[in-house]
């Protein structure tokens, strides 16, 4: 079967920077699914994506899908035909519905019975009638935040249509999007190329835009701005590299600068030295977020008064188009200076009454409130991590202060930075403003904890006020809604106790969050426990990103532990074990004996250690298993005290050979009710030493 290759370009008006890569990747896979289900077949799917296009080549696409057979199940023989052996109303029906005659039909025998059966082979469609159908399906289900109209048409798209290029091997495919009629003329770059340019074949589409200054390729243009970018820090700054000289590129500003540009040419940029007065954070979120400029530092990390900024033409007068971002940055520095300055005038403790003006959650009051509930709770949480309580407790009063100053009401993201400058202009102590800018760590995954363990304390009353209040009046997040952030809050709660070993009762610190909500709203009884599960919860997740099996979470949280970070040790202390070779025997063990004391009698509140009787010990398996467990008990008792888990798995994992033995020779349920009760009890002593970590039996499954 012949194979061609299929380009699809969409003419638009200028994309959303920040949509591209989303309706690149959805298109792809929206196509690979549509080409599968239909069984047409192709060797591989590139999308391509510019300001003004998105395209979609299809290499190596099938002609047509294969011919297939056809079977259709009839009526039973015995409805099929009358006394006479005549055709019935039911099978003269089924053969008509098959556009057949009777005589084409055959006679299908099984074990089951016999039907009626049609057999024919069905033509595969071919690919000229099939892409019209799946190009419009795939580009109905792309994900559009915001759909727009346009002109009289009712049709909804991310941007105007304004041209359509559809080839099929060399032939245009016929084809009508949003009224446009497909061809084989596209666009250049506006500035460059504004004509009208035909393409010749699938094979030049590529370099015939290159030629009109269009470089269609998403990852190529995006690797030509980062050399770019290279090149001309070492062009302006000589020996840029031997000395540290570079532009700070920011992944996500790379891929937005991309998406705006047809033909990317990199160029550097200056401002006074006067605006490096500023701190560094504002200056780079101006540059950033308005002007979509890359900031360049020296060696020292501290950053130089220039930058790197991305022309989307390749002008005759460069000095033009520099002078022209120069005059255009300058103003917006300006104003980071003035924010900055005026900021000043104010010291962050004045600024807290008008947090009042926040509203934090109109059922759980102000910022204002919030920053008072967090001035006691994260003393409490100092208190209980051995932090500093006094430092703690200023640093969760001043925490939200920053967020009605100027420059954070400019510049969000910098919310906690601006407390930090601020709070050291203050006089306050460099813990206290550490704390303020670190208690929003981590903000996302992969992101850093907070350093002290004044702004872990912040960080985590913070995070737990928050967790409380939200799920204290009923708003938990359910399935992908998650307006407060529930869940990044929860693993922060985790990833901060780990990080930093902390030993501390997290059910206790929920209850001092709840008591500070009293005077604020009234909480169901059960909270503390929702919340505390909830939050426990989260380790499924952190655990899945680094491969830990769930049976090791479910064995874990069995056991009633409080505390994040020693959680988090019995996960280890459970996978190390998973890898000993005597873990598969002991883990079958466990959940025999699991099983066994399950179905026995003995009453619920028996003690867990059990009580036995040497005397009843009548076998050699008997009294070496009860000897064994003895031992372990001594030598386990400290290392579990001391929070050594895997080592005390490790010394568990000696039980084997007696607890093999004792099942090989052994009868438990035996008739004599005190053999049986003194055996049960000897397995519950077994199973109570695998339970002081985790219910191992977990691992079975």
């Amino acid at each position: 079967m012949q194979a061609k290759d299929f380009l699809l370009e969409l003419g638009l008006e200028e994309l959303p920077p920040k949509a591209m890569p989303v309706l690149m990747q959805s298109l792809r896979q929206l196509m690979e699914a549509a080409l599968q289900t239909a069984e047409l077949s192709y060797r591989e799917i590139e999308v391509l994506g510019a300001p003004r296009r998105l395209s979609l080549v299809i290499r190596g696409l099938a002609e047509k899908q294969q011919d297939r057979e056809v079977e259709r199940r009839g009526p039973a023989k015995q409805a099929a035909f009358d006394a006479e052996g005549k055709p019935t109303k039911a099978l003269l029906g089924f053969a008509k519905s098959c556009q057949a005659e009777v005589d084409d039909l055959q006679l299908l025998e099984t074990d089951k019975g016999a039907w009626m059966m049609f057999r024919a082979k069905e033509a595969g469609r071919s690919a000229e009638a099939i892409l019209p159908e799946l190009i419009l399906q795939s580009l109905q289900q792309l994900p559009i935040a915001k759909r727009m109209r346009w002109g009289a048409s009712r049709d909804e798209f991310i941007r105007p249509l304004h041209w359509l290029v559809a080839l099929l091997g060399d032939d245009v495919l016929p084809l009508e999007i949003f009224g446009i009629t497909s061809g084989r003329e596209t666009r250049g770059h506006r500035a460059h190329s504004p004509g009208v340019l035909t393409i010749e074949s699938i094979a030049r589409y590529r370099d015939q835009l290159r030629e009109a200054k269009v470089i269609v390729d998403f990852d190529e243009r995006k690797a030509s701005i980062r050399q770019q970018i290279h090149q001309v820090v070492g062009q302006v700054f000589p020996a840029a590299e031997a000395n540290g000289i570079h532009a700070v590129i920011d992944e996500d500003l790379l891929t937005e600068v991309t998406a705006l540009t047809d033909w990317p040419v990199a160029m550097i940029g200056r401002f006074e030295e006067r605006f490096l007065e500023v701190p560094a954070e504002c200056l780079i979120s101006t540059m950033k977020e308005n002007q979509k400029y890359f900031h360049i530092v020296g060696a020292d990390k501290s950053m130089l008064a220039a930058f790197v900024f991305i022309a989307n033409l390749d002008s005759k007068d460069p000095e033009k188009v520099v002078a022209g971002n120069e005059r255009v940055v300058r103003p917006r520095l300006s104003d980071a200076a003035f924010f900055y300055e005026t900021d000043r005038k104010q010291t962050l403790e004045s600024r807290l009454p008008k947090l009042e003006s926040i509203l934090f959650q109109k059922s759980l009051g102000t910022v204002l409130e919030k920053s008072k509930r967090l001035e006691k709770l994260a003393a409490a949480v100092a208190e209980r991590i051995g932090a500093d309580t006094t430092m703690a407790a200023r640093a969760g009063l001043l925490s939200k202060a920053d967020l009605v100053s100027d420059m954070v009401l400019e510049f969000p993201e910098l919310q906690g930075t601006m407390g930090r400058y601020y709070a050291i202009h203050d006089g306050e102590p460099a813990v206290v403003a550490e704390a303020i800018e670190a208690h929003y760590w981590p903000r996302f995954a992969g992101d850093r904890v907070p350093q002290t363990t004044v702004a872990a304390s912040v960080a985590l009353a913070d995070r737990l006020d928050t967790l409380t209040g939200i799920f204290g009046i009923g708003q938990a997040p359910t399935g992908t809604k998650d307006p407060f952030a529930l869940r990044r809050a929860a693993l922060g709660v985790l990833r901060i106790s780990i990080e930093h070993h902390l030993e501390m009762d997290l059910s206790e610190i929920i209850g001092a969050a709840m008591s500070g909500y009293s005077d604020t709203a009234s909480f169901e009884p059960g909270l503390h426990q929702v919340v505390f599960d909830y939050v426990f919860d989260r380790f499924r997740n952190l655990y899945e990103e680094q491969g830990v099996s769930s049976a090791a979470f479910l064995a874990v949280r069995k056991r009633p532990v409080r505390s994040p970070y020693e959680f988090h040790q019995r996960i280890l202390a459970v996978e190390s074990f998973r890898t000993m070779p005597e873990a598969e025997a002991l883990i079958a063990a466990n959940k025999r004996v699991s099983n066994i004391l399950a179905k026995s009698n003995l009453p619920e509140d028996a003690n867990q250690q059990g009580s036995i009787d040497e005397g009843l010990l009548q076998s050699d398996e008997e009294r070496a298993l009860f000897d064994r467990v003895v031992r372990s008990e001594e030598t386990t008792h400290p290392l579990l005290n001391s929070g050594k888990f895997a080592e005390a798995l490790s010394q568990l994992a000696q039980l084997k050979s007696v607890t093999d033995d004792f099942f090989d020779k052994v009868m438990v349920m035996t008739d004599d009710a005190a053999l049986r009760e003194n055996r049960l009890n000897l397995l519950k002593r077994l199973r109570a030493l695998f339970l002081n970590i985790a219910d191992i039996a977990e691992l079975s499954s």
